[in-house]
């Protein structure tokens, strides 16, 4: 069984959302998280000259924007290898310690869960 197969069905949907995002806005990562109440936050990576945001901080600042009060999962879809600490971090500062990080690959298969910490 592949890691994305133990993932639960709304496990599953995030890692969906973020690989949808990424191939939609041809970006280095998407990411989604979903919030306390079940609403989705999407995003892609940020990069402008004078702002640079990883797909999660964006999907994170996008849930606080719209008011959300906790996060109950998060998903990156990137070439990746690893989750940075600051995207952790993150995901801890609204979620808390031990909110699942899952980081898969650009073809959905998740090769890493972490929790934020």
């Amino acid at each position: 069984m592949t890691e994305s197969a133990a993932l639960d069905a709304e496990d599953r949907k995030i890692v969906t959302l973020a690989r949808s995002a990424r191939a939609r806005n041809g970006v280095a990562e998407g990411a989604a998280v979903r919030d306390e109440t079940g609403r989705t936050y999407v995003a892609g990576t940020v990069s402008l000259d004078s702002l640079k945001l990883s797909a999660l901080r964006t999907a994170v600042a996008m849930a606080v924007a719209s008011g959300a009060e906790s996060l109950e999962a998060a998903a990156v879809v990137s070439a990746g290898e690893s989750l940075s600490s600051e995207d952790l971090a993150a995901v801890r500062d609204l979620g808390g310690a031990g909110t699942p990080v899952f980081l898969a690959g650009p073809d959905g298969e998740v090769r890493v869960r972490a929790q934020a910490s």
